[in-house]
C-alpha cells in the first residue's frame, strides 16, 4: 500500500540521517519520520503507485526532518510536537509533488493532464492555501486578541514554572508523581517506586 511504502521510506531515511549525524538511531527519529511520510503521501491518496510512495517518503524523511531539526533551531520558532516541521511541511510537499509521481511512468492513476501541467497546478493550490491560511490566522488571532484583552502568549513563568493550568483556571490538572513541587514539577520520594516484600505467611 501506498502510505504504509512511504511512512516505511521515511522512517528508514530519516533514521539514516539520525545514524549518520549521531553514530545511533533514534526512536523519535523513526516514529517521527513515519509520521511525515503519511502525511506527505496523504495529498496523494488514490493517484500514486508504490515508486511514486517511494519518491514522496525519500522527500519526506529529508525536507520534513530539515524544517523539524534544523530551520526550528535556528529561526526558533515555537512548533510543539513538530507539527509544522512534520505536517505542514508534509502535506505542502505532498501537494507540489503530486503533479510528478502520479505519473503512470511512477506507477500513478494521472491520464488526464501531463507531468508539468498538474506540477504547476499542485504548485499554485499548495501556495494559494498557504497564503490564505496564513492570513486567516493572523486576522483570527487579531480578533481574539481584541476579545480577550492583553497578550495572546502567557508569560514565560507560566510555559516553564507553574504550568498553564495552574496559570490559566487556577488549578492543578495532573500529578505526575507522589509528590509535586511547587511550579508542577515531578519530584522523588524516596521509597515510592521501590518494590515492597510481601510479609512471609504466618504458620498457624
Amino acid at each position: 500500500h501506498p502510505h504504509t511504502i512511504a511512512a516505511a521510506t521515511a522512517a528508514m531515511v530519516w533514521t539514516a540521517q539520525d545514524v549518520l549525524e549521531t553514530g545511533k538511531a533514534s526512536m523519535l527519529g523513526i516514529a517521527t519520520g513515519s509520521i511525515a511520510g503519511l502525511a506527505t503521501v496523504t495529498p496523494c491518496a488514490g493517484f500514486v503507485g508504490p515508486a511514486g510512495a517511494c519518491v514522496l517518503g525519500v522527500a519526506a524523511g529529508v525536507v520534513c526532518r530539515y524544517f523539524s531539526l534544523v530551520l526550528k533551531e535556528k529561526f526558533g520558532y515555537d512548533d510543539s510536537l513538530d507539527v509544522f516541521g512534520v505536517h505542514g511541511v508534509g502535506g505542502f510537499v505532498g501537494t507540489c509533488l503530486l503533479g510528478i509521481v502520479a505519473a503512470p511512468a511512477l506507477g500513478g492513476f494521472n491520464f488526464s493532464t501531463s507531468v508539468g501541467q498538474q506540477t504547476v497546478i499542485q504548485c499554485v493550490a499548495a501556495v494559494g492555501t498557504a497564503v490564505y491560511t496564513a492570513v486567516a490566522s493572523y486576522v483570527l488571532l487579531l480578533l481574539v486578541k481584541k476579545i480577550v484583552g492583553g497578550d495572546l502568549r502567557v508569560p514565560a513563568s507560566a510555559e516553564q514554572g507553574e504550568g498553564l493550568d495552574q496559570y490559566c483556571h487556577g488549578e492543578q490538572c495532573y500529578t505526575l508523581s507522589h509528590g509535586e513541587l511547587e511550579g508542577g514539577q515531578p519530584v522523588d520520594v524516596p521509597g515510592w517506586n521501590t518494590a515492597v516484600t510481601a510479609p512471609e505467611p504466618v504458620a498457624t
